[in-house]
């Protein structure tokens, strides 16, 4: 061994001291604005169902229609990877897990929508449809057969409607708690948010209901919907968007982009209403920078175009929303909206080739630094924490299989977990 260096400074340990101390107003806003992923599981996508159109067998009927609609259009894994242009490699494995999914599990995500589609009679009618739909969900959850994730859409805080929407939220929330309580997997989504002083107003809507069941404060989540390009740029120029996470005081657990009202508040015309278009970019990349390292994610619109009619109709539809979802996953877009029952195929297919291709190279990767053995690639705890998390959202949709995932990387799934889910300044620690 050398000689030891010898270590020498000049400053007072005062001077460290001194600047920590001016900082910890920082260090506590930071922690405060920025904690991180909550680490918890996130839909690959929502489905919309009008409030009168909803019922107990609406997730199975989605379900057994997309199954219909393989069999009708792409029977078997070689029909459906040509249409899709899948590789050989690729076909059956991602074949068989979209059929598997939509029979155990074909929606992730269900809205109940008292916005747009919903056209109610009456009030009465809307109360009526508001307290069946708390009943409904609440049975889905005690018996099993509700997707992970369920709530409503309501009306949004503009005057005109105000009123209605916090009735049927109240109604609904109500009846959920006279029915059990609350699920675990609700979640609420609030429309047309152009002010943050209306997130304000649904954060203060949801405490009065906490404090009058005596939940716990801060029980109750909801997502804002991005629908207005006000939501985006404020009066003032700043992004509102980032005013409105902040306005949620922690309570917001979303952004979801809402693809044609957005696109018609900037006058595009409709044939161009689409989820790649360059307007639509630039709303979602406001989003996404807004929300990083909030803990909300960002949700990308939808297509308006159906797989239905002929089979030439259907497969350009599909190929049409299979191109959209792998576009949105490549620049980080993990959930969408599905407006059809037809679109869960495509779905799936996007999410589960996106996973599965990219596997090996991740598990390896994330295997490699994990051993701090030498490769072609110098990845740092920020990629490794990339690569833990794009691994664990792969099995949580199906498109991966944990004992694959622990065989491939060496890693258990606390392990796995650990390396996605570092809090800031905790980026260099290693562990298995």
């Amino acid at each position: 061994m050398g000689q030891q260096e010898k270590v020498s400074t000049s400053l007072a340990g005062a001077v460290s001291e001194g600047i920590s101390a001016s900082l910890a107003p920082v260090d506590a806003e930071l922690e405060r604005r920025y904690p991180g992923d909550p680490g918890t599981r996130q839909p690959v996508h929502t489905v919309y169902v009008p409030g009168d159109a909803f019922d107990a067998g609406t997730i199975r009927s989605w379900g057994d229609q997309a199954l219909a609609m393989l069999d009708e259009h792409a029977p078997d894994a070689a029909s459906f990877a040509e249409v899709l242009g899948l590789s050989d490699e690729l076909a059956e494995p991602v074949y068989s897990r979209v059929r598997a999914k939509l029979e155990r599990e074909p929606v992730e995500d269900l809205r109940v929508d008292f916005e747009d589609g919903y056209r109610p009679k009456s009030d009465a009618d809307e109360d009526e449809t508001a307290a069946r739909a708390a009943r409904v969900i609440s049975e889905a959850f005690a018996n099993g057969t509700a997707a992970p994730y369920m709530g409503i859409r309501m009306k949004c805080m503009e005057a005109p409607v105000r009123d209605r929407g916090i009735r049927t939220l109240d109604i609904f929330l109500t009846g959920l708690m006279e029915h059990g309580g609350l699920p675990e997997g609700l979640v609420l989504t609030l429309p047309k948010v152009t002010y943050p002083e209306q997130v304000t107003a649904m954060v203060r809507l949801v405490e009065a209901f906490e404090k009058q069941h005596g939940l716990d404060a801060g029980r109750i989540g909801f997502e804002i919907q991005i629908e207005t390009s006000q939501s985006i740029l404020g009066a003032d120029g700043t992004a509102a968007v980032a005013k409105m996470i902040d306005a949620a005081e922690g309570r917001a657990t979303g952004l979801h982009y809402g693809t044609f009202d957005y696109s018609a508040c900037l006058g595009v015309s409709a044939a161009y209403q689409a989820s790649d278009h360059p307007a639509a970019d630039y709303a979602k990349a406001v989003m996404q920078v807004a929300a990083a390292g909030t803990g909300v994610r960002v949700s990308d619109g939808s297509t308006n175009v159906l797989p239905i009619g002929t089979t030439a109709k259907v497969h350009d539809a599909m190929r049409l929303h299979y191109g959209l979802t792998r576009r949105a996953l490549a620049r980080a877009y993990y959930q969408g909206w599905d407006m059809h029952p037809g679109h869960i195929p495509t779905r799936y297919a996007a999410v589960f080739a996106f996973y599965r291709e990219g596997f090996e190279a991740a598990a390896a990767r994330l295997a490699a630094y994990a051993k701090q053995a030498a490769g072609d690639i110098a990845d740092e705890p920020a990629t490794a924490k990339a690569l833990a998390g794009y691994l664990l959202r792969g099995m949580d949709c199906g498109a991966l299989d944990s004992g694959e995932v622990v065989s491939r990387t060496g890693l258990t799934l606390a392990g796995l977990e650990h390396y996605a889910g570092p809090r800031r300044g905790d980026l260099t620690v290693k562990g298995k």
